[in-house]
């Protein structure tokens, strides 16, 4: 029971009609971002999370997407499994509760499991299919109603100014450590007038788009077949480039962003061709020709703006990532820039597998 104190304990599962008595309660995330317990009693399992409100600032933005999200799905494709926050005694989404924060709850999903990391192409598949189904069954929700929740998230043009801007103010000593890296960064600046092209343009559409695509937020029945995506707070208008690079930055190398050994990142096809199998089963019919044709430049966009913004933090001495040890984020975007180079140096053969398919 862990940082849950009695008082607030009682407050939050008297808010959802719950007894304290009888429940117990597991941590079962800790991660930088929401904090999330497993409650068990008498009336089932229940997902409970406290928001992040250094990241979300505005945990009411989150409650109404979702709950748009959930009456659109509900009366358009009622088979689809949406897992939507439960309503306290008063009707609402939330629980706040006063110097704490806000809290709210979820069913749990039984028989249900997440993996943390992608071990085989299956898995892949099964991950890119949920996410494009999830894009494609609100092909036609008016995305237009959605609230941002994170300002800027993927906006490349922000993050090349502001890493242009550290560049210039940061501190003078780790910008030569970074010189070679920062030098990468301009030359391939053209993968930032690619996304200013896109933004004007009418062949890439705004979509309902995750924003967070990792494997680890999507639900998985025993048989690891994919059941629907959870951890819905970053859903707001996008484009499908971010959803299907940060699968390929997160899915392509078997090496994650914290790895120092720079030879052991490198980009595994299978797992590409799972990703465009997966995603093109429920958005073929969905993304415009041109679309298409920027497939692999999704995981050059979410390399790029990643390795940027390990970049930019670690010339401004660490203030938003943190870091273990002293190199720890010019090791990151050294990491991010390694898989930016093999996934560009494979473009050939995977655009032969692309069409082959």
């Amino acid at each position: 029971m862990t940082y849950f104190h009695c008082t607030m304990l009682q407050q939050i599962l008297t808010a959802y009609r719950l007894s304290s008595e009888d429940s117990t309660i597991e941590l079962i995330n800790n991660g930088l971002i929401n904090r999330t317990w497993l409650v068990k009693n008498h009336r089932g399992a229940f997902i409970v999370q406290k928001i992040n409100t250094v990241v979300f600032r505005n945990p009411r933005a989150i409650a109404s997407n979702l709950r748009l999200l959930n009456n659109y799905l509900t009366q358009h494709a009622p088979s689809y499994l949406f897992v939507a926050p439960l309503l306290t005694s008063d009707g609402e989404e939330m629980v706040f509760i006063e110097n704490e924060g806000y809290f709210r709850a979820f069913p749990y999903v039984p028989h249900s499991h997440t993996v943390s990391t992608v071990k085989e192409p299956r898995q892949a598949y099964e991950a890119a299919r949920m996410f494009g189904k999830f894009t494609r069954l609100l092909s036609s929700f008016p995305v237009s109603g959605l609230q941002t929740t994170i300002p800027d998230f993927h906006n490349l043009s922000l993050r090349y100014r502001q890493f242009s801007m550290a560049v210039k103010t940061g501190n003078p000593q780790r910008i030569v450590a970074a010189a070679d890296l920062i030098d990468f960064i301009i030359v391939h600046k053209n993968i930032v007038e690619t996304y200013e092209k896109i933004l004007p343009g009418t062949a890439f559409q705004l979509r309902v788009t995750h924003h967070d695509t990792k494997i680890s937020n999507v639900l998985f029945d025993p048989d690891d077949l994919g059941l629907c995506i959870i951890d819905l707070d970053t859903v707001m208008p996008g484009y499908f480039i971010s959803d299907v690079g940060d699968m390929m930055r997160t899915y392509l190398s078997p090496a994650s962003e914290e790895e120092r050994d720079f030879a052991s990142i490198h980009i595994r096809a299978e797992y590409f061709s799972a990703i465009w199998k997966g995603y093109m089963s429920e958005m073929k019919n969905e993304l415009s020709q041109e679309e298409k044709d920027h497939f692999i430049y999704s995981g050059k966009f979410m390399i790029y703006m990643q390795a940027i913004r390990f970049l930019t933090d670690f010339v401004q001495n660490d203030v938003y990532y943190g870091s273990s040890y002293e190199e720890h984020n010019l090791i990151r975007a050294g990491n991010q820039v390694r898989l930016l180079q093999q996934l560009m140096e494979t473009e050939p053969a995977l655009l032969r597998m692309m069409k082959e398919s």
